[in-house]
């Protein structure tokens, strides 16, 4: 899969459903997307592997039960691009 194409599913993996994690994913969307590297892309990519509870919860910062650094790296990435 060309990287086109890779980003625009991984775009649009991100439109979950659940409205909180929409908003949360889409301000990541719109300030780090782009600059992305493909080793973040592909954290992001297992990130999104998982039901959204689970993503909303490690993106509340309840990282406890995260136990891979890959992930967590792009969690916190994710994190800071909503808070107020």
């Amino acid at each position: 899969m060309n990287q086109l194409a890779r980003r625009a599913k991984i775009k649009w993996q991100c439109r979950r459903g659940m409205l909180e994690l929409d908003l949360i994913l889409d301000a990541f969307l719109k300030t780090h997307f782009e600059n992305l590297s493909d080793k973040e892309l592909a954290s992001l990519e297992t990130l999104l592997s998982y039901p959204d509870p689970v993503i909303y919860h490690w993106l509340l910062g309840h990282e406890d039960t995260l136990d891979s650094t890959e992930i967590r790296d792009i969690v916190n990435l994710i994190s800071s691009s909503h808070q107020p």
